[in-house]
């Protein structure tokens, strides 16, 4: 890593580090072996969020993506983005069908969160799979749901902005931006799950102590939808073999690096959907 220090208790991830860590893929590697992703979210009017986020997915070298969701939703998906697969949930009696088991539909990493909305589809889906055994990236209402009734999440990447960590730690957005190391620790214990900490100085803190800081991004990213991206790659990594932390440093720094690269002729204006070529790019350096 460069200009890391191995005394400092936070350890600085650069542009440059991206360049090697990914995995040479071999002539004979199919769409099973890159991992099959299920996202879950969506709620009518916030479709978008879901959207995005299995947009990163594919786009982060993921072999499969299914999007369970709202039926609207799932057209404008198809629409958009017609490698992803789709599954309709529209009522609580949906979650006992079989299609909504993702075991059956092979999925080996979840990702519950982007447009989830917090109202009781949300929650019968939330209590359906936060405890799943399988590798989990929880983000958006999915953290909101989850500060509701705190349980530790093993097998899990958490990623809140400020303002879901304040509510997962039960205090104020100036308490966790006065220390933002404090807070990611906090999150980290009181969880036991990686946690990816949003903002200027991305934090990301293990359970056994390690915190990275992401020295990339700019104030582009400042923009709805930039944190359903950053949900997408980390689970696509998840689902190509990499470790919790290693998923969730790597996500997270390849994240911003390719909102750097997209910004290059400006950052005011800058839209999620355009760091999509760029997250394609920086997966293959």
């Amino acid at each position: 890593m460069s200009n890391a220090n191995p005394h400092s208790p936070v350890q600085p991830l650069v542009a440059a580090d991206l360049v090697g860590i990914w995995p040479m893929r071999s002539r004979e590697s199919h769409k099973g072996l890159h991992g099959h992703i299920g996202l879950i979210g969506g709620d009518t009017g916030y479709g978008g969020a879901i959207i995005l986020a299995a947009q990163a997915t594919l786009r982060a070298g993921a072999g499969l993506v299914t999007v369970f969701s709202r039926q609207e939703t799932l057209r404008a998906l198809l629409m958009r983005q017609p490698e992803c697969m789709g599954c309709v949930v529209e009522a609580a009696q949906d979650l006992s069908r079989r299609e909504f088991d993702v075991r059956q539909r092979g999925a080996d990493v979840l990702v519950l969160g982007p447009g989830l909305g917090r109202d009781a589809w949300a929650t019968a889906l939330t209590r359906r799979f936060l405890d799943d055994p399988r590798p989990r990236v929880v983000d958006a209402d999915g953290l909101n749901l989850l500060a509701k009734a705190p349980r530790r999440l093993s097998n899990a990447v958490l990623t809140p902005h400020p303002g879901e960590a304040a509510r997962l730690l039960d205090g104020e957005v100036a308490d966790i931006q006065s220390d933002r190391i404090s807070a990611v620790q906090r999150l980290t214990a009181r969880y036991g799950s990686v946690v990816v900490l949003k903002g200027a100085g991305t934090l990301v803190s293990s359970p056994q102590g390690t915190i990275y800081r992401i020295d990339a991004g700019n104030p582009g990213m400042a923009v709805g939808g930039m944190g359903d991206l950053l949900s997408g790659v980390i689970a696509a990594l998840l689902g190509q073999g990499f470790g919790l932390l290693d998923a969730a440093r790597w996500g997270a720094l390849l994240h911003s690096v390719a909102a750097d690269e997209a910004a290059q002729h400006g950052q005011r204006g800058l839209v999620p959907s355009d760091l999509l070529p760029y997250l394609h790019a920086g997966c293959n350096r």
